[in-house]
């Protein structure tokens, strides 16, 4: 039987996941949890590289996405589920990483200069946002991931570690494979006001949410801009409800909503609202998990340090490795 191949991803504790999350990452690591070796971390370090001035909430987000990730379905019996400051290998790796990397590297990383834009509101010229790739790099290398998970849009994250792993090996001898890119798909999901769902954008339908606060966002949904009354015929296909019944709605309401909508059968009101339905109903198995590992934090704590001490056992290996090759 072939050995599995080794994937490693991460999520930032910065709030609860919401269903951009689920179907940006979190639905692919499900799938994937059956076909690789599976290592996911909650990435508090670098949650911090933009949230460095309030870093109070993190510890209790750390606990609500562990719970997130639980109710969701990924399997602390199937996966090394662990945090990222509970492996202290991370940052001596990181420390020995910066040492070798070249700093036009990190400039010329195309996120690091759309976020500097994105979040003008932010100082983010500080030594921790620049080299944040670099702990990214330790993040997976120091577990010898053949693969990690990512979108289109994060694949010069991948490459940007692929070449410091390379330059390493270069420098001190063959300790890293260097980890391929696995694409993913993932549904297009925008939030309430059509924007990318964000919690600092407001629009975020969270796997959290009770069934009151999902009847509540969806009737807030922005529809097809074009369709001003109920009598105007609608265009399903630049409509964000449709997206949404696409996901969580039977084929027959699909099917009938598509044709209703483009000749003003059926009103957006009552559009979203058997949407609500079908999407109350998909996330009632999360809910009902979630209000089971709420009721056992002593569990969900007990998870979180078996996960990351099984993660440590497999860095602490590595780094004896990396001070073997570095003579250190």
């Amino acid at each position: 039987m072939a050995e599995k191949k080794r994937i490693l991803s991460g999520m930032r504790p910065t709030g609860p996941l919401h269903l951009g999350n689920f179907h940006g990452a979190l639905a692919n690591w499900i799938n994937m949890q059956e076909q690789y070796e599976c290592f996911f971390f909650i990435a508090d370090w670098h949650a911090i590289t933009s949230s460095y001035e309030d870093t109070g909430e993190i510890k209790g987000y750390i606990t609500q996405m562990m719970i997130d990730w639980l109710s969701a379905g990924l399997s602390p019996e199937k996966n090394t589920l662990f945090v990222q400051s509970l492996v202290k290998e991370h940052a001596e790796l990181f420390l020995l990483l910066s040492m070798i990397t070249p700093v036009p590297w990190l400039e010329r990383n195309p996120t690091y200069k759309d976020q500097i834009v994105q979040l003008s509101n932010k100082d983010l010229s500080t030594f921790g946002f620049l080299g944040y790739p670099v702990l990214q790099a330790a993040d997976i290398i120091i577990y010898k991931a053949n693969g990690v998970p990512v979108g289109v849009d994060q694949v010069p994250h991948v490459e940007i570690t692929r070449e410091i792993a390379r330059r390493f090996n270069f420098l001190y001898g063959h300790v890293f494979p260097e980890p391929e890119s696995i694409l993913t798909q993932t549904p297009k999901i925008l939030g309430l006001d059509r924007r990318k769902m964000s919690k600092s954008y407001n629009n975020a339908i969270y796997l959290s949410d009770s069934p009151e606060d999902i009847s509540a966002k969806v009737s807030q949904m922005i529809t097809d801009p074009n369709r001003a009354r109920k009598a105007d015929p609608g265009d399903p296909e630049i409509c964000n409800v449709f997206e949404f019944h696409k996901l969580y709605s039977p084929q027959d309401v699909i099917d009938r909503v598509n044709t209703d909508c483009r000749v003003a059968k059926i009103g957006c009101v009552e559009c979203k609202k058997i949407m609500a339905q079908g999407l109350i109903a998909s996330l009632e198995p999360i809910r009902e998990k979630r209000r089971y590992y709420e009721s056992q934090p002593d569990l969900v704590a007990d998870m979180i340090v078996s996960g990351s001490n099984k993660a440590r056992n497999v860095a602490q290996k590595t780094m004896e490795e990396v001070r073997a090759a570095m003579k250190i």
